[in-house]
This record gives structure tokens, sequence and C-alpha cells, in this order.
């Protein structure tokens, strides 16, 4: 049937059927244009995740808006007329740029304590470094001591402080935003209507074009802003920092990395090919069938609107080293059938090299497939995008490697290969040795390696620290770094504590006992009767005891709360704590720009709770954020007395832990049914138990190796690593398949077990080497990368590659050997 398909259209009609390709790989090049990059935060979140609705409705109660943060270090002190002079006009000129609302920075934050005051005068105003002169002595103690400032604004050793560019929200974008999330919650739950679906297709598209409107608006933002720094940097040291650089940087990483993978790529593939075949044919031919399998790939995400992030970056080097993959087999096949058999015509060479290729790459593309669509199994979308991409493009590849390789090639005149070239590889020969006299060495690595493994993978942990994500020579790590240990730690995470509601309180006045606080209190008994009495006792010495606990983890930076203002009083008020009335006080009458610096984050009496904000130390080694979430919501559950007062863990730090431990599960759980499909699928293509249970050894071994040397080296599991399983698995098994279908055709001549080896080795050998070196030559490409997570993704996947070869060339013929499985074949002989 197949022979009959290529006979009847591909051999009969060649000419049409590069016509009919070119059509299809241009109008695929037409929507590769669209391809779209999304580096957001948003990509690394779950959608169905409840924590992150939580978390938007903490940013709209608290009117959290986006924010950079650039880090100031002057060669001069850090309140010398010089360094204020700087700070003064770096603002100055940020304030220019359109997106920037409002700076804070050392020269406009209230002086509280220099000297200290009565609290009344907060009230009626409190000036700062621009607005009156103070005595630096005392500005700076207060700078380093507040709990308003101190391992905050300013650095331990006083020589950085930070300026916090404050930008415009865009309702615009969390409205888009929020109207997509509700239609898409719709669309889970099966209750969306016929006009919500067309109105979903809608808003996605209008949301995606304000969103690409947006970032290019922030890049270029951004670039502003690193021109403005650079007209300071002679005589300090800048760094800046924030989620959107981050974004955009890696937008930049992401296009960058792309461009490199690509072309060094396809420098290494000439190289490589020209090495083993030294004919231009066989250099040619695979980059063109690489070329337009990464294309019409490339298409597909533009025309499905597939998004390529930072974990789908390396989708073109994965693309480019699977199809590569494919042809070489058939490029080795096709050379050994020209050798074998040096008088037959062109046609009967290229049939019989797709008939022999086409079951076992068919099956080695399925099992490929298998491996990446268990990504599709996570709930994350650019991992899921992952699965879809890779398996989308391993088919095309098939597809194309098979009707492209025959159709050239039957156009171009036969050319004698000769089996010389490949003799100068003595690796597999020696392999081959090495199976036949050293089969009880092959058996004791195995077992050792499986014993390393299995002690590896129970050291293994799962952490997603964003600091170590970026080379240290990149300005992100610089930025991420001073911030990290010096200004109070970078990833969020606040507390919301929400208090039990009570029943309004009279208030009794008494005519005696007046103090200097009657006359306001009169004035804001007269608008908000009811807000002094929020500011409860009890509900102060929780948020106290809550920071303070807080502040003694080693793995938690600075932290604000109601409390921080509590302990500033504290020192105004001769050492006294601040009572419910005067905190209500403050809370009505201080300054608009003040409340929203050191009140306003922190409490919203409407919905009776308060939040207590933290930065965790994204650097600290001993940091382990499932560990350290788990310990402080089992803390605070018995840190808050009264059971009725609940609280809540919220922020970019939990809501990426359960991104990193929702797809850890869903990993381990689909690992174990990739296992069990891809025994099925061996049980059907080799029709034995016994082949099928030696295939799937032969793979589990060598790749559960990876889980070992990443225990044992202390490499975490994260959003990249943590897919190495599938994909290994997924590319992997395919020299397995080659080597035991070609072992069962080798049997079947004399049916000797060691010849069939040897032959098999001399034969398919050479193909699985040559596919091999050129996936752990092109994974190398990774190292290029100035993403941490897709170095070690590369190195550790070059590293799985050469065991999975070594065990498909020794351990796999060494238990085909021990265990005989095609005795039924002799039987049938005879």
């Amino acid at each position: 049937m197949i022979k009959k398909f290529y006979d009847t259209f591909i051999f009969k009609y060649p000419i049409a059927v590069l016509f009919i390709l070119t059509i299809f790989v241009s109008t695929l090049g037409y929507y590769a244009t669209k391809v779209e990059i999304d580096a957001s935060a948003e990509t690394l979140l779950l959608d169905d995740d409840k924590d992150l609705m939580f978390f938007r409705e903490v940013n709209k109660t608290y009117n959290n808006s986006d924010f950079l943060f650039v880090t100031f270090s002057p060669k001069t002190d850090l309140l010398s007329k010089q360094s204020l002079e700087d700070i003064k006009n770096i603002s100055d000129d940020f304030l220019k740029l359109e997106n920037v609302k409002s700076i804070t920075s050392i020269l406009n934050v209230p002086l509280l304590l220099s000297p200290i005051r009565p609290i009344s005068d907060l009230v009626s105003g409190v000036d700062s470094l621009e607005t009156k002169d103070f005595d630096k002595k005392l500005a700076k103690n207060e700078f380093l001591t507040s709990p308003l400032y101190k391992n905050n604004l300013v650095s331990k050793d006083f020589k950085t402080t930070a300026i916090v560019l404050n930008l415009e929200t865009d309702t615009k974008y969390f409205e888009l935003l929020e109207k997509r999330n509700s239609l898409l919650a719709k669309k889970r739950d099966e209750t969306i209507t016929k006009e919500e679906t067309q109105q979903l297709d809608n808003v996605i598209i209008e949301f995606k074009n304000y969103r690409d409107f947006i970032r290019n608006k922030e890049t270029a933002e951004i670039h502003s802003i690193r021109n403005i720094i650079k007209k300071y940097e002679p005589n300090n040291k800048i760094f800046l920092g924030g989620v959107n650089m981050i974004a955009s940087d890696i937008v930049g990483y992401v296009k960058n990395d792309l461009i490199i993978y690509g072309s060094s790529l396809v420098l290494i593939l000439i190289f490589i090919l020209w090495y083993i075949f030294r004919h231009i044919r066989w250099i040619i031919l695979p980059l063109l069938i690489c070329f337009i399998s990464v294309i019409s790939t490339a298409g597909i995400l533009g025309l499905f609107g597939w998004e390529v992030t930072v974990i789908s970056s390396n989708f073109i080097a994965l693309q480019l080293i699977i199809t590569i993959s494919i042809v070489l087999h058939l490029i080795v096949r096709y050379r050994e059938l020209n050798i074998k058999y040096k008088h037959a015509s062109q046609y009967k060479l290229v049939i019989n090299t797709v008939l022999s290729k086409l079951e076992p790459s068919f099956f080695a593309i399925i099992t490929t497939i298998v491996g990446f669509a268990s990504l599709i199994l996570s709930h994350i979308e650019p991992v899921i995008n992952l699965g879809l991409m890779m398996s989308t493009g391993i088919a095309v590849s098939l597809f194309l490697s098979f009707i492209t390789f025959p159709v050239i090639l039957i156009l171009m005149e036969k050319k004698d290969e000769h089996e010389k070239e490949t003799a100068r590889f003595s690796f597999i020969q020696k392999c081959s040795d090495v199976v036949e006299h050293y089969g009880k060495a092959i058996i004791i690595v195995s077992l050792i390696t499986i014993i390393f493994s299995v002690t590896g993978a129970s050291k293994l942990i799962v952490e997603n620290s964003f600091i170590n994500y970026f080379k240290k020579s990149t300005d992100i790590y610089k930025g991420m770094k001073v911030i990290d240990e010096e200004l109070g730690g970078t990833t969020p995470l606040d507390i919301i504590i929400k208090f039990k509601d009570e029943p309004k309180v009279e208030k009794v006045t008494s005519p005696t006992n007046k103090n200097e606080f009657d006359d306001f209190e009169n004035e804001f008994d007269e608008k908000n009767d009811d807000k002094q009495y929020w500011f409860s006792q009890d509900k102060m010495d929780v948020i106290m005891a809550i920071h303070d606990y807080l502040e003694s983890i080693p793995e938690v930076g600075k932290v604000q709360s109601l409390a921080t203002l509590l302990k500033v009083g504290e020192l105004l008020n001769n050492e006294q704590r601040l009572d419910g009335i005067t905190l209500a006080l403050l809370y009505n009458q201080l300054p608009e720009q003040y409340k929203t610096l050191i009140l306003s984050p922190y409490i919203n009496i409407d919905k009776n709770e308060a939040r207590i904000t933290m930065r965790i130390v994204d650097s600290n080694p001993n940091l382990r954020r499932n560990d350290l979430l788990n310990k402080i919501n089992h803390d605070v559950r018995d840190i808050i007395k009264n059971k009725e007062t609940t609280y809540k863990l919220s922020n970019l730090m939990v809501l990426y832990n359960n991104m990193l431990q929702s797809l850890f599960n869903s990993q381990v759980s689909t690992l174990g049914f990739t296992i069990i499909v891809l025994f099925i699928m061996f049980l059907i293509l080799f029709r034995s138990i016994k082949v099928a249970l030696i295939a799937l050894i032969s793979n589990i071994i060598p790749i559960s190796s990876i889980f070992g040397i990443m225990g044992w080296l202390n490499i975490p599991l994260d959003v990249m690593t943590i897919t190495i399983a599938a994909i290994a698995i997924g590319i992997g098994v395919d020299d397995t398949i080659h080597f035991i279908h070609r072992f069962e055709e080798e049997f079947r001549v004399d049916h000797n077990y060691i010849n069939a080896m040897k032959r098999s080795h001399q034969s398919i050998g050479y193909a699985m080497y040559y596919t091999s070196l050129v996936i752990i030559l092109g994974f190398s490409i990774l190292v290029l990368s100035n993403l941490i997570p897709t170095i070690y993704f590369g190195l550790l996947t070059v590293i799985t590659m050469i065991s999975v070869l070594a065990a498909d060339l020794l351990l796999l013929p060494k238990l085909l050997l021990m265990f005989k499985p095609y005795e039924k074949l002799k039987d049938m002989k005879k």
C-alpha cells in the first residue's frame, strides 16, 4: 500500500509534488512572520489558580501599581551635595518620561526622627531632604535605623540607595485581562454561551494586540531609562531592576537565543555532515529539509497563535535536531544499500530506503511525540505550548522528510558510495567488542547507575530561583543581586489578615482628661465616626506579633506593615505605644503623599483587613521556597489566638511556587503514564513482551541517571530542567527502536545472536552514532544562552543523550544476547 502510494503519486509526479510542497511551505512561511514572543510573568502562572484570583483582588484593594527599581551607588558619600544633586537630576529626568507617575527616593521621603518631634507634627506636614536642610548625621542615622527605611531604601553600609519609579497603572490592560480570564473560566466550566465564545475570541485578539502595544511602549521606555542612567554612570554605579525590565530583557534574550541557536546549529550541521559524508548532496539535502520543517512549524505557531516563551525558546534547536536525526537515518540507509547493491537503479535504492525506514521512523517519532505530549497535561500555558509545538513540529518533520527526501533523490543521478568512508569510526566496532567480551562489566555498570540514580534522585529539590536564571555578567543579575542582598530582597510575599467583623461601638466621651489631640479628634469624629474604632489593641497586637516573627526568619528580607508605623510611633511617642485613637487620627489627617507611603498599603478598614508585605532574599542558598511557605503558614496560625481571624499568603512567591509544584506533580504522575504508553507501543511494534521490557529498561536506566546527577550536584528541578525527562524519553527511544528493528532483521539471516549484534552495530550503529553526535552538539549550543536554566537544560540533555547512546550500543544488545527473545524465529525456521 505504501509502495503503491509512492509509485502512484510521489515518483510519478515528482515536479508536481515539489511544486505543491513549495506552495505549502510558502503559505506557512507567511504565518511564520506572525510568531510572537511572550516573556511576561503571566506566562509562568496557573490560569485556574485560586491564589492568582486572590492576588489580583489584593492588587485592586491596595492599588498596587507597577514600579521599576534603580539602585544608586555614588562614589562620594550618599548624603554629599554631589550625590543628592545627582539623585535630584536623575529623578527629574525620569519624571519626564510618560509612564513614570512619581519617584520615591531619600530626597522626598518624610524624615520623622531627625530630630524626634511630637506626633502632632505628622498631621501638619513632614519635611524631607528636598524641602528642608537637615542635620546629615541625624538623617543618616534615621535612614539606617528607622523601621521605614533600613534595609529597604538604603543599604546597611549606607553606600547604596534605591530610587523607585512608580509607574502609571494601565486600567485598560487589566480590564481586558479580567474580561478574558472570566470568559476563559466559563469556557473551562463549560458554561459559556455561543455569544460569549465569540466575545472571548474577540477579547483574546484585542488583549494580545493591546499587550503587544504596551510591551513595545515599555521596551522603548526602558531603553529611555537606560539612556538616562548612562549619563550618570561615570560618577555612580547604577542598576535597573523590576518585573517590567526583566520581561523586556528576557524577550531580547529569547530573540537573541533563537538567532544564535539557528545560525550556530546550521554551521555545526554543515561541519558534521561534511565530516561524515564528504558529499555536497548530503549537506544541502538535510539542511533543506531542516529549513522547510522549521519554517512550516513556525508557520503553524503563527497560525494558531502559540507564543514562544522562555520555556519554549529552544524549540528551533529541538526541531532542527529531531529533523536531522530522521534524515540521517535515511541517508545512512540509502548509502548502505548503494554500497551493497552497486548495480541497483536509483528508484530501487530510494524506494527500499523509504520502505525500510518508514516503520521504525514512524514509531520512533510517535514515541517522541508521546514524550512531548506529556507536557500538555501540565496546567502551565507555556509548558503546554512547548508540548503542542514539539508534537506538531515532529509530525511535520516526519511528513516532510519522507516526502522531500525521496522526491529530490529520484530527480538526481545515482552516485556510487564508498564503504571506506565509514571505516574511520572505530567507536562502533569497540562497542561491539565490549558487548561480546565484557558483558558482565556492562551489567555491573548498569546496576551501579541504578544505585547512583536512586540515591541522587532522593536528594532532588524543586526550586525556582529567579536571580540564578541569569548569567552574572548580565545587568539583570547585577541589579537583582544588589536589591536582593543590600535592599531587602527581591521576591514579594504578602500576608492578608482578615479580622472578625465586630458590631459598632457607641463612643463615650468624657469632659475630663483633654489632651493635645482633642481638637483633631472632634473633627475626625464628625466625618469618620467608625474608623477610629477599627484600630483596636487586639488587631495591633496580632499585626505586631506576625511582623516580628517574619523579621526573625533568615530567608525573609524587608518586612513592612502597620507594625512599621507602630514602631516609628513609639519612637515619636516617648517609647509609648500608639493607641487606636492616635492611629485613626493619623489615618484621616496624614497628608496623602505620606499616607500612600506608610499607611494605606497596609490596611483596608472597609474590608476589615491588614496586609503585611515582605521580600524574600532570593539568593539565600538555604532558601527552600515551598518549605518556607509551609512554615509561615503553620507558624502564623499559631500566632493568631483568635481563631475567627483568618489569613492568607499571596503575591508572586506563592504563585510561582504553585506553578512549580503543579508542574512537578504533573510530571511525576505523567511520567508513569508515559512509560506505560511506551511499553504498549513497544508491544505493538515488536510483538513481544520480552523485547518490550528490554527496550524499556534500556531507556529508563540512562534517562534516570540524569536525576541522579542533578541530585548529587544540587541542581534544582525548575521550570526548564523538570521537562528534561519527557524530552529525553521522546528523543532517546528513537535509537532503541531503530536498533531492535535492525537486530531482528539481521537475526533472521542466520539466527545467530552474536552475528546479528555485530551486523547491527556495523549498519544501524553508525546511524545512531551520527544522529546522537548531531543531537549532542546541537544541544551544546544552548550553553551560549544568557539564561542559566537553558544552559542547564542543554548540558543535562547532552549528558542524557550520551547515556542513552551508550545504553543503546552496549546495554540493549547485551540484554538481547542474555534473554534471547527471538527463539520463536528459530522454531519457525525449523
